[in-house]
């Protein structure tokens, strides 16, 4: 018998290979990104093309985060794809090369011994050695644009406010998009989000009438010899067991056609069980969908009732397209029929960045957050997958919800933001926290805070109370850089105005010479519209002599930031070595809880390599 194929068979085979891919995986195909491969040091570019390609190219595997929940977070993996079979010229060619190497195991520098890590890269290594990862950026996610914080001289501009945020979705897509073999937009970098993204262990306040404890540090800048960082530190009060509010929650959830990926709808509902299974007897659950049309999928439900209220979830289904109806005005309707005074009372929007839920415009969304806040209904956003992200008006509509934008690209991530931080992600102990520092002439010549330029407030802001600003939650923990010049050590870049007034102002005058500067926070307690103060001055006596001298915190809290700068192409830092960032991480890695800080000297290289790139 002839066992050859024919011409229209092979055609036809062609043809038939991805459909049966599609009916046996259950997606549906869509068009690919194709990354050619081009002569060594030439730069790399992406071409979409339409599904099936005479010559697929291989999609590089994802590596998994080698955390404690890395068995759990390779099952939200999505499935490797099949590759459908070459004409026989191209097959023959195909055998001809060499093989790529398989994913490699290597010994951790940070594992203790006996313990083996995934390789960082893995099989991202060996795509990248073949030239077949691009450092470019993903396309269809949309970030809030900002110039970086400038470099501001003491003597004309003394005075710095800020808003806190505590929010981390910046760490957690920067970390998903190297993970990716793509380098991060720099608008999606934002430094303080990726350094509030790990736990610090700054002392706690003793009892919630003053929720918060202030923490501070100075010490030399790893990349400038002539400057010092300021590193504050505030950490929210941490209620015992037996304070735990009840919690009433709402999951207004998208599923929509687009959600239909492995890393969207399957892993958002894999994280909310995660919830479900943390929360009491005394809390509730409600759950609305939106996407072709809005609907309650679960009337509010004790949470005790976890076998009804998982079953709810596990029939959210994609499909259609984004049009959410009333689904926002639906989730507020439960939240307001299960509210109880003095307890945590929250909506809670998953979407991969279709916000169209009943209210088109955003301003108008924004307002209708803003009011039910106002009610005692406050919300949180969860951000899943990539491509679709409109991550400001993510940030946006949690600000004004006076809640967290999180961005969950992992079941480890979703387990660290709903499980092992719940009491900061849902329970606010403080909200409208506003800082202002003011630097000491006689001891800081310039300044500029690292970070926090979507936060930036006006220094009349600070004591108006109608000015909303950041929350924090139970058990948060807040930290902010500032990089600063000392007077005299000549590390100046701003020239002195040559016509400046010869006396200085009286309060100027009357800073003690042995102070850097004075600090403010300014809050209000859940359920206040009158705000409180703490302040404290910021002594010279802090000041450590050298970097080694600086606790782990500070010095890891440094790495973070020079990595951010160094990843955005900041003008400032910028000269310190990627090597350079690894080994201070390295040293200041201490006990580690939950391997946060492993996983970031993975990404170290990572980051190295594709930045060579650019």
């Amino acid at each position: 018998m002839d066992h050859r194929l024919s011409l229209g068979g092979a055609a036809l085979a062609l043809v038939a290979l991805p459909l049966a891919y599609q009916v046996y995986s259950g997606h549906p195909i869509a068009p690919r990104t194709v990354v050619a491969e081009l002569p060594a040091g030439e730069e790399i570019a992406r071409q979409p093309v339409s599904a099936p390609s005479a010559v697929p190219a291989p999609v590089p595997a994802k590596p998994t985060p080698a955390r404690k929940q890395a068995a759990e977070a390779q099952d939200a993996t999505p499935p490797p794809l099949s590759v459908p079979a070459q004409p026989a010229a191209d097959a023959a060619v195909a055998a001809a090369q060499p093989a790529p190497p398989p994913p490699a195991m290597v010994m951790s520098e940070t594992a203790s011994a006996g313990e083996t890590a995934s390789a960082p890269t893995g099989a991202v290594l060996a795509a990248r050695s073949r030239g077949t990862i691009a450092a470019a950026e993903p396309s269809g996610d949309r970030f809030e644009k900002f110039d970086e914080s400038a470099l501001k001289s003491v003597a004309t501009d003394p005075v710095s406010t800020f808003s806190v945020d505590v929010d981390t979705a910046s760490y957690a897509y920067v970390r998903a998009s190297l993970d990716d073999g793509v380098l991060p937009p720099p608008d999606a970098v934002r430094i303080e989000e990726m350094i509030n993204y790990f736990p610090y262990a700054y002392p706690a306040p003793a009892t919630a009438d003053v929720p918060f404890r202030v923490s501070l540090a100075v010490f030399p800048t790893p990349w400038n010899a002539k400057t010092e960082l300021l590193r504050i530190g505030i950490k929210g009060y941490v209620p015992p067991a037996a304070e735990k509010k009840a919690q009433h929650l709402v999951f207004l959830v998208d599923t929509s056609g687009s959600m239909d990926e492995p890393n969207k709808l399957p892993l958002l509902r894999r994280a909310f069980a995660l919830l479900v299974d943390s929360l009491g007897p005394k809390d509730t659950v409600a759950i609305v969908a939106y996407a072709g049309s809005a609907g309650v999928v679960l009337e509010p439900t004790r949470a005790s009732d976890k076998a009804k209220v998982l079953s709810a979830l596990d029939g959210l289904q994609a499909g259609g397209s984004t049009a959410g109806a009333e689904g926002i005005a639906l989730a507020y309707r439960l939240a307001e029929q299960s509210k109880v005074e003095g307890t945590v009372n929250r909506v809670i929007l998953a979407t991969d960045g279709d916000f169209n839920v009943g209210i088109s415009d955003p301003d108008e969304l924004k307002d209708f957050i803003r009011k039910r806040r106002d009610d005692g209904i406050t919300l949180s956003v969860l951000g899943f997958g990539r491509g679709n992200l409109d991550d400001a008006l993510m940030q946006a509509l949690a600000q004004n919800g006076n809640g967290n934008a999180s961005y969950i690209d992992s079941y480890a991530e979703a387990r660290k933001v709903l499980v092992e931080e719940a009491g900061g992600t849902l329970d606010m102990i403080a909200k409208d926290v506003k800082l202002q520092l003011e630097f000491n002439p006689a001891a800081v010549s310039e300044y500029r805070l690292i970070g926090y330029e979507t936060r930036a407030l006006n220094r009349e802001d600070f004591n108006n109370d109608k000015v909303d600003a950041g929350d924090i939650g139970a058990g948060h923990t807040v930290t902010a850089l500032y990089e600063i010049t000392p007077k005299g050590k000549g590390g100046e870049q701003i020239d002195p105005l040559r016509y400046a007034e010869a006396k200085p102002a009286p309060a100027t005058e009357a800073a003690p010479s042995d102070e850097f500067g004075f600090l403010k926070l300014r809050y209000k307690l859940p359920g206040s519209d009158q705000s409180r103060l703490i302040d404290t001055p910021i002594p010279r006596t802090i000041a450590a002599g050298s970097l080694d001298q600086a606790d782990d915190d500070a010095r890891f809290a440094a790495a973070v930031a020079a990595f951010g700068q160094k990843l955005k192409g900041s003008s400032y830092g910028d000269d310190m070595s990627w090597e350079a960032i690894r080994d201070l991480a390295m040293g200041a890695r201490g006990k580690d809880e939950g391997g946060y800080r492993a996983e970031f000297l993975r990404l170290v290289p990572i980051a190295s390599d594709l930045t060579s790139r650019r």
